[in-house]
């Protein structure tokens, strides 16, 4: 059986970590995937995973990250339609630069990751914080449909 052609979306989502002081950077979205998660984004034409990574965290952020270790991969397939949607996660605990406190996607801040989940989340973002924190889990696939849950499966 062939299935049909439909749109791929390459995007990507960092854990910035100050070991020091034991937290994460979070962002607190207003647009689009309301709630706290990890800054991230969209990679754009003609640019490599970890280019956009790197770029979309100095978008949101102001930081300038470096080093980058990829923690996994997160394949999300819609139900009825052929589109999906892969996200490269990545973690660097090397930083500089000054931090914005917001931008115009939302407000950027500091917490820990006990801290973390006890706050209002992005959609599906608690799911992905295993693949971060657990250096067992490096895949998961997902079905998505506007009118019903999402399901995630680690692999």
């Amino acid at each position: 059986m062939r299935v049909e052609k439909g749109t791929v979306e390459f995007t990507n989502m960092v854990m910035v970590e100050d070991k020091a002081a034991g937290k994460v950077l979070v962002q607190e979205r207003r647009k689009s995937w309301t709630g706290l998660s990890f800054p991230g984004g969209h990679v754009e034409q003609g640019e490599s995973i970890v280019d956009s990574a790197i770029r979309e965290v100095k978008e949101e952020t102001g930081l300038d990250i470096q080093n980058l270790h990829h923690c996994g991969v997160i394949h999300w397939v819609h139900k009825t339609r052929s589109d999906r949607y892969i996200v490269f996660l990545y973690k660097t605990n090397d930083f500089s630069g000054e931090l914005l406190a917001e931008t115009d996607e939302g407000r950027v801040f500091w917490i820990s990751i006990d801290e973390l989940k006890s706050e209002k989340l992005s959609k599906n973002f608690e799911n992905y914080i295993p693949m971060f924190t657990n250096d067992s889990l490096n895949e998961a696939y997902g079905l998505w449909h506007e009118d019903e849950p999402d399901t995630l499966i680690y692999k």
